[in-house]
Parts: structure tokens; C-alpha cells; sequence
């Protein structure tokens, strides 16, 4: 895979990892929800160190359940449910064993069809459409990885918005995304307040 131009968790190593290793960048869109982006992105680097240096699939996949878990779960913890999220990254690299040889790339590797990229990674365990979404627009923008036709499989998130990890290249970058996020859940909480007058004013 060709080293991308991700810049999402401020420290340089992990960054790196993430731009050079197919498997660390799968660990950490899985990781994204329900904690902060940079959070989430920095989970594959510290997956890693607890690992002896490195990710490996079918080490992953085949590591006992818990004692997995308790290395996730080890603090910091990668994430908020160290137990729920430390399956599906174990069920995530067994799929990869199981169908790419323990090899990440190969997800995408090679692929000039979009209908073929979006399939693939719909079926990996944890890749939820959004996700889906996401990573299609994360491989064309970061990565160069752009079959024709991927942005109409990637929707909104193919756009120049900042709209996720997908468009962070920089500090500024990332600094534009949260205040949109914040803008949208103002603007949410706007909605949400004024519904109830609406309603009486109805009646």
C-alpha cells in the first residue's frame, strides 16, 4: 500500500503506522465510535507496542479471548468497551486470516471496481454502512486508492466537507471537522428545543 497523507492523532508514530499499515488503519476505523477521532485512531499504535512492535492478524485472531481483552483494556484503554471492542477486532483479524492469508491490503489491493471495494468491506465484521462509507472515502483521499465510481459509493463523505477521518491531512484539518461536528449537534439541539413550541403553537 502506498504510504497515505492521514494526519489524525498528533503523534507522529502512530500517524505513521497508520499511513503505512493496511491492518492498524481497519483497527482503527473499526475503533471509531463512541470516542474522540483521535482516540480511536491512536488504539492501533498502542495495540502495537503491547504487542511487541507490530500487528499481526492471525496473532490477533488466534490470541486467547481474554487475555486479548485485557490488553485492551490495559490503561490507557484503546477504548470505552475494551470488552465489547476487543471482540470485534479479534473477530475483524480472523476474517482477514480467514480470507485474505492475514494480509489487509488485499482488502483493496488491486481492485478497479468500487462495486468490488464496497463488498468487501461491507463484509468485514464491525463495517457497518457508515463505515463503509467512510473508508471508501479514506482510501480515495488519503491513500489514492479511487476506483472509478467510488464516490458514488462513499455519498456525502466524498465531498470536500469536513466531514470525517477521511478528509484530515493536517491540524487545520482536523480543527475544521470538530467545529463543523459542533456546529451540527447545535444546530441539533436548536431542532430538538423548538420542537415542543412548534407542537403547541399546532394546537
Amino acid at each position: 500500500m502506498r504510504s497515505g497523507t492521514l494526519w489524525v492523532t498528533g503523534n507522529p508514530e502512530a500517524d505513521h503506522l497508520l499511513n503505512t499499515d493496511p491492518l492498524a488503519l481497519l483497527i482503527g476505523m473499526l475503533l471509531d465510535q463512541q470516542i474522540a477521532i483521535e482516540l480511536a485512531f491512536l488504539g492501533p499504535f498502542r495495540l502495537a507496542e503491547r504487542m511487541g512492535g507490530q500487528l499481526d492478524a492471525h496473532e490477533i485472531a488466534t490470541a486467547d479471548p481474554e487475555k486479548f481483552i485485557a490488553m485492551v483494556a490495559t490503561k490507557p484503554a484503546l477504548h470505552r468497551f475494551p470488552k465489547s471492542m476487543g471482540g470485534r477486532i479479534q473477530q475483524l483479524c480472523q476474517h482477514i486470516d480467514d480470507h485474505y492469508d492475514g494480509d489487509a491490503a488485499r482488502v483493496w489491493k488491486g481492485l478497479r471496481s468500487a462495486q468490488t471495494l464496497h463488498d468487501r468491506l461491507a463484509d468485514l465484521p464491525g463495517y457497518g454502512d457508515e463505515k463503509v462509507k467512510i473508508f471508501m472515502a479514506l482510501l480515495a483521499k488519503r491513500f489514492g486508492k479511487a476506483p472509478k465510481g467510488w464516490e458514488e459509493f462513499a455519498g456525502d463523505f466524498a465531498d470536500d466537507l469536513p466531514r470525517s477521518v477521511a478528509d484530515l491531512d493536517s491540524p487545520e484539518a482536523l480543527a475544521a471537522l470538530r467545529a463543523r461536528r459542533a456546529e451540527i449537534k447545535a444546530a441539533r439541539k436548536a431542532a430538538k428545543e423548538d420542537a415542543p413550541a412548534l407542537r403547541t403553537r399546532k394546537k
